[in-house]
């Protein structure tokens, strides 16, 4: 069996020596060597040609963005970050996520050794996507522009699922939208402690305003609500409003929020006047839900392959008949609004 080659980068030997430890420890990946800092891993990339990097954020000699800023403007590769579960962690992870990196390995808070070690498979299935993975498309981008749309009744909503690679597809989505947009709800896959250093991130990027959900709270227009790490998320009628409703039942697809849960609440009680859409991600969640919005008169977009990190969860959406159309990301934005606006004028 071809093995994926990883180089881990951390200046923590305790942390190389766990990574090299569970890395080994599958059968379709190895480390094929370890550094303690930037400089040393870039002679060990020109020598070794790793298909996988595993770079921690805070380093010596060379802080970790400033060497995966570097790394992709001039060796781009699959790069996964190990952050702590810090308010600077967390900022410096969405940062390392903008420039490039396809995901994020969370270090534990206590009892280290035992933390990563229950952390394993879930490392692996993030070096075995990242291996796989479509490497975002860097260098300076036009501006999306701004979106108008009439102002539309607050019954109409749009709900949005991601996973790998979601926090950028998200970021690209909701920038262009008007401050009138009717209001999303959003199920990105993310541990606590990062949704909301996203949601503030997104808040001061775009015209709507960006949160963090609270259970209970009104949904209005002109907001998005991403789910909190580790809770799901649905929609629920208070009367002649929409609210949120967060509980922390068990995961869905193994994740907790899981995207079907939110597609399947939003199906039940929005109907029609939804829309859903699929982004980037590994595995299934959020087809079924899918389906079930469109079969309840919702109208539903997945990303293209083309534009896709990671083009598992628009494919399965796709390949259940789930989703109305497949649309490049630059032009999601546009159909998405214009589907809200139109109803289903264009229902097919």
């Amino acid at each position: 069996m071809r093995k994926i080659r990883v180089l881990c980068v951390d200046d923590s030997a305790l942390m190389r020596q766990l990574m090299t430890e569970i890395i080994n420890g599958f059968p379709d990946m190895e480390v094929v060597a370890t550094a303690p800092d930037p400089l040393v891993a870039r002679d060990l990339i020109k020598k070794l040609n790793p298909e996988v990097l595993t770079l921690d954020v805070e380093m010596p000699r060379m802080d970790g963005l400033d060497f995966l800023e570097k790394l992709m403007r001039l060796r781009p590769m699959p790069v996964v970050m190990v952050s702590s579960l810090t308010g600077r962690g967390s900022e410096i992870t969405l940062r390392a996520l903008e420039l490039g990196a396809i995901d994020f390995v969370t270090k534990p808070q206590s009892g280290l050794r035992d933390g990563m070690l229950a952390y394993s498979e879930s490392i692996a299935e993030k070096i075995r996507t990242a291996s796989r993975a479509r490497l975002p498309q860097r260098g300076p981008a036009d501006a999306a522009p701004k979106i108008h749309v009439p102002l539309l009744s607050s019954e109409k909503l749009i709900a949005i699922g991601a996973s790998t690679g979601g926090t950028e597809a998200i970021r690209h989505v909701l920038e262009p939208l008007p401050a009138n947009s009717p209001a999303l709800l959003i199920t990105q896959h993310m541990p606590p402690g990062f949704t909301r250093s996203f949601a503030e991130r997104l808040n001061k990027l775009c015209q709507i305003t960006v949160k963090e959900a609270e259970d209970g709270e009104r949904i209005l227009p002109g907001h998005a609500y991403i789910a909190p790490g580790a809770r799901h998320m649905e929609l629920a009628r208070s009367g002649a409003n929409y609210q949120i409703r967060l509980h922390d039942g068990e995961p869905v697809n193994r994740h907790r929020p899981s995207v079907d849960v939110l597609f399947h609440s939003v199906a039940q009680f929005a109907g029609r006047n939804a829309v859903g859409v699929i982004l980037t991600g590994m595995g299934n969640d959020g087809a079924a839900g899918m389906l079930a919005m469109r079969n309840a008169g919702a109208y539903t977009l997945a990303q293209d392959e083309a534009s896709c990190v990671v083009f598992g969860m628009p494919r399965e959406a796709i390949a259940m008949g789930a989703s109305n159309e497949t649309v490049p990301l630059h032009q999601m934005s546009q159909r998405m609004m214009a589907q809200i606006s139109t109803g289903q004028a264009l229902r097919i």
